[in-house]
């Protein structure tokens, strides 16, 4: 995963109710921690979900990948890094989550795609409004 301009960071403590019951983190709810830190990332450049669907366009997930280092446990206080990494056809963000040692304890991304609201199509090219809110031209 390369360094980007375009980075947002959250801080979350892993809460009682993430765990099983060996008292680490239930691999499904790492998705959540990616949702808080790719909503903090997409603020960060004016185009929140409402912001998304205000520009007629719809972006839903369509793949994602995780790597599980090490687990998290609860009461953990942990650091979610999200960044884009691609945006002229797809939105890809990358996450990383560190523990509060610095340690690497998880990577992820997810591939989203722009999809127009009216009529349903894929977009096969990033919609101006992205390139705009990121400050680059298409």
């Amino acid at each position: 995963m390369s360094e980007s301009n375009y980075r947002a960071e959250v801080e979350i403590t892993v809460s009682f109710h993430d765990c099983d019951p060996m008292g680490v983190v239930w691999h499904g709810n790492y998705f959540r921690y990616f949702e808080l830190a790719r909503e903090a990332l997409l603020r960060s450049i004016n185009y929140s979900y409402g912001e998304m669907a205000a520009s007629g366009y719809v972006w839903p997930v369509v793949d994602t990948h995780v790597k599980y280092r090490q687990p998290l446990r609860c009461e953990e206080v942990v650091r979610v890094a999200a960044s884009i990494s691609e945006y002229e056809n797809r939105l890809r963000i990358d996450y990383v989550i560190r523990n509060a040692a610095g340690q690497v304890t998880t990577k992820a991304h997810t591939l989203q795609v722009a999809v127009n609201a009216a009529t349903q199509e894929m977009c096969f090219v990033s919609p101006d409004i992205l390139f705009a809110r990121l400050g680059v031209k298409p």
